[in-house]
Order: C-alpha cells, then structure tokens, then sequence
C-alpha cells in the first residue's frame, strides 16, 4: 500500500495528462475523484489494518465455556478486478488497495476504452509494487475472455449490467466469488419544500461532473409541475454562470469517452417523446454534449429505460412523494436514490420504502467521499461492496476456529455427547446447547465447567444405579 501511494505521490501529473487524453477531464476532477480519492483509502486502510485484520473472539455456550472461538480473517488468494472507463484510475485500482490489505495477489485489468491512463497503470504499477505479485493485463474484450477461463480466487468487476451477467457466468464455472459494481438509472425526487437554488446546485454538479459518465449520477428528476418551472429557472443561472455561453468553449467540461457512446447519447436526445427544456447542442467531432433537460416525457421514452451515462437529464412530474416512491419501486433497484427536501416523514418515508444501494438525502456524488460508507448496488444495480473497511471485507474470507484442550474436565463434560445415549444425559446437553446469555468472565468458565461435569458424572450414576 505504501508503495502505490509513492506512485500516486511521484506520478500525479502523468495521470492527470492520461485522464485529460482518454476524457478531456478536468484536473480539479482528475484530482478530486481519482487520485487523491485513491490516496485517502490507502491512508485509511493503513490507519486501521491492525485492527481489521486482528483475530476477533465471539460469544460461546455454556458447553464451549472453556474453549476458545474467534474468528481469524484471512486472503482469498489471487483476484482478478477488472475495471472501467469513466474513472479509470480509481475503479481500476481502488478495489486493490483492499485486495492487499486482505493479503491477497491481484490481476488487474484496466478498460481498453481509456487507454491512455491503462498503459499509465501498465508502466507504472510494476515500480511500485512486487511484480510476482501484481500483475496488469492491458487489451480489449479478448484479453478479458481469456482472463475469465482462468480461475480465481475472487473477482471483482465493474461496468454495465450486461457485462456483469457475463462475468457472473463465467466465475459460475469455478464456483468463484465476485463483487459485481454496475450501474441504473438513479433517480433524484425534489420536494416542495426545499430549497431549489441550492438542489439545482447540487444535482447539476452531481449530473455533469465527467459528463454524466458516473454510474451514480443523478439520471432523471422526479418532481410536480410547480417545482419543474422554478428547477428549469435556476437550470439556465447556474449552466451559464458555470460553464459560460459557449459551454463547448468551457474547460470545465469532460468529453464523451468515444464515437459509440456519443451516436447512443445523441439518439436518447432524438427520439425522446418530450421537448428540450434546456440545451441540446451536440458536436460529433469533439464528442461535445451540453447540459440538455428533457421535459413532458413518457416514462416508456427509451431515455427513461435505459441508463444514460451522459449529460441528459428528463424530468418526470409526480403530484406526492408517495407517487414518486410508487414510480421507483416499479422499476429496477438504482444504485443510487436522490432526494431533496427538509421534511423528516418524507425523509423516513424515502429511507424505509424503497430499496437501493445507497442513498443520499439534499446532497448528490459526496457520499462516495465517506470511507466509512460502503458502496455498492443490489439487484441489478450489483452485488457485493467496496471503500473503506469493505474493500477489506470483500476480498476475506473470515475463517471460524473454535480451539478445545484435551484435558481431563472438558472431556468429561464433553462424554456427554457420546453413545450409548441416554435421556438424562440428553436434558443436560441440550441445557448446555441453550443459547443463553453467558457471563463473559474466563475465569468463571472453569468453576462452571467442573460443575457442570460433577452433574454429569452424577446423573450418569444415578441413571445406572437406577437401571
């Protein structure tokens, strides 16, 4: 761990100059979200690594009172995390600062669709860190197949929902676990009540920082008619005190990753069913396309059934919160759930009757800045959790060990068990099984254990002097 932070510290403007080739991403945004994102879960992950990876003692029964239980975490051995394009710093190499923590050798394979920083990793990482142990396997949808073939430990994967299948499929094969981080359609509800400057700040932010190419990115607005016109308001102050009159001019602005991305955002724009409230211009050339809400649309729009990944925004109106709650849970699980309002019921209404992978309330993206905060999906949206203590969690098996002596008062407690059975000695093993409140107090455990064994020589006496 402490050899990638030196390669995060020695090499932050390499990566900065392969993140602006592949995305034309920001440096603020380079930064923020992918290197120092990084580095602060190494120095968190180094913070408490004595602890996580501690043995941890459990409860016991009045039948393993002298013995001792724990748990003891250990690797899972050699995993393969195959990353993704839209931060393709972070996803590709994040999920290794756990894999190591939890003592594990990795195969990483960063996404061909960013190549610049792929071959930044390619270069770098075998300087950093053991070679023998890490390796990086760079290459397209071919290199990944055959990755697949091969068994492994564990993988983790992250990208689309069709992908996700695919890599399920495969570590069927080998009966291996995986984390699977993917995506949907995340929604954003705006209430009444709150305070729309504000929640057009943070939703927009939260909608354009990489283009809208962030799988927890707000993806339509839920909201009535009245709070539409005053969200499309302060839509047209804020685009333009942000990113100018000419936002193409704007340096600001990510760019879509590649020509296919590009053709499938354009056609969402075309053929919704509603009108362009705000924006709309597209350049094919630069892969440029502006902030565009989409409003008065039909919830079965393509626009509304698939997950955008770009900057378009649609607008779907709701009378209530409890419609709003109603629309979402008629559809896949999202990764993510938005809401803005200040009132708690509709607060708690969101939190107890819906279900997502995570969710945000008057706030959009800065959940994924909390380490403590796992994140993943469920559903479609994915399985399994990474960041913070789950990166360590994910990629360990915690192995249960119960460790028993072999002296005299534990086995005679313990011939109990043994045939031939008998009814007296049945009620007492049973009473020892119970699960119970136990006083967890070691030095209690001997005097109870031996009384518990002078009951049992004596029943057992008493059963054979009777019979």
């Amino acid at each position: 761990m402490k050899g990638l932070m030196k390669m995060y510290e020695e090499n932050d403007t390499l990566f900065y100059d392969a993140l602006d080739k592949d995305l034309r991403k920001p440096k603020w945004e380079s930064m923020a979200a992918e290197v120092e994102n990084n580095k602060n879960d190494i120095i968190g992950a180094l913070r408490e690594i004595k602890e996580w990876t501690a043995d941890k003692h459990t409860k016991k029964n009045m039948a393993t009172l002298m013995d001792k239980t724990l748990i003891r975490p250990e690797p899972f051995g050699v995993v393969l995390i195959i990353g993704s394009w839209n931060y393709p710093l972070h996803i590709s190499l994040a999920p290794m600062t756990g894999a190591i923590a939890a003592g594990n050798c990795a195969v990483i394979k960063p996404s061909e669709i960013s190549p610049h920083t792929a071959k930044a990793i390619e270069m770098l990482l075998p300087k950093y860190v053991d070679p023998d142990c890490f390796k990086v396997v760079v290459g397209g949808v071919d290199e990944t197949t055959a990755l697949l073939k091969e068994k492994f430990d564990y993988i983790f994967y992250t990208g689309s929902t069709q992908v996700g299948r695919i890599i399920r499929e495969a570590a069927n094969k080998h009966l291996t676990p995986c984390t699977l981080e993917l995506g949907g359609k995340s929604p954003v509800f705006i209430g009444d009540d709150c305070n729309i400057d504000v929640a057009t700040r943070r939703i927009l932010w939260g909608k354009m920082i990489n283009l809208g190419q962030t799988c927890i990115a707000p993806d339509y607005v839920l909201c009535s008619k009245k709070m539409q016109e005053k969200f499309l308001e302060k839509v047209k102050e804020v685009a333009k005190e942000w990113f100018g009159e000419n936002p193409e001019e704007s340096p600001d602005l990510c760019r879509v990753v590649s020509d296919r991305h590009f053709d499938r955002l354009e056609s969402l724009i075309s053929s919704a069913t509603g009108r362009i409230a705000f924006g709309g211009k597209v350049e094919k050339k630069s892969r440029f396309i502006e902030l565009t809400v989409l409003a008065d649309l039909s919830p079965e729009d393509r626009v509304m059934r698939e997950e955008i990944f770009g900057p378009i925004l649609p607008i779907i109106n709701v009378d209530s919160a409890s419609e709003a709650i109603e629309f979402i849970n008629n559809r896949e699980k999202p990764l993510t759930l938005y809401l803005f309002t200040e009132d708690p019921h509709i607060q708690e209404m969101f939190m107890s009757n819906t279900s997502s992978g995570g969710m945000a309330i008057n706030e959009t993206i800065m959940q994924m800045s909390v380490e403590s905060l796992p994140f993943g999906g469920v559903g479609e949206s994915g399985m399994g959790a990474y960041h913070g203590k789950a990166s360590f969690d994910t990629f360990t098996h915690y192995k249960s060990i119960l460790i028993r002596d072999l002296g005299f008062i534990g086995e005679k407690v313990g011939s109990i068990r043994y045939p031939p059975y008998n009814n007296a000695n049945l009620g007492l093993f049973k009473a020892l099984l119970k699960n119970r409140k136990v006083p967890e107090l070691d030095w209690i455990a001997y005097p109870l254990t031996f009384a518990a064994g002078v009951v049992a020589m004596f029943v057992t006496k008493t059963w054979i002097d009777i019979f």
